[in-house]
């Protein structure tokens, strides 16, 4: 078991909620896991893995971060996902 942990502001600014499954990729070491999210303090940049998901990631490696959605074909031709780059302190740019 693990969490990932994330600054409330990201979590606004990519459409995640709290408790939501999210897939991780690590791009260093090529890990990847699933895990869920825990809301983090607003404007700190904080990422943070929690528990045993904690040993897959070294800090300072660059993770991806995915969540996934179900919808209709119809609602799927219209879909535009959100994505956020933050920059190297997890800041939104």
């Amino acid at each position: 078991m693990g969490s990932i942990t994330i600054d409330e502001d990201l979590m606004d600014a990519s459409g995640l909620i709290e408790n939501e499954q999210v897939h991780i990729v690590n791009n260093n070491n090529g890990e990847r896991f699933v895990t869920y999210v825990i809301k983090g303090e607003r404007n700190t940049g904080m990422i943070c893995l929690n528990g045993a998901a904690a040993r897959k990631v070294q800090i300072g490696d660059i993770i991806i971060i995915i969540a996934y959605g179900s919808m209709s074909q119809e609602e799927a031709k219209t879909f535009k996902p959100m994505v956020v780059f933050p920059d190297s302190n997890n800041r939104i740019v």
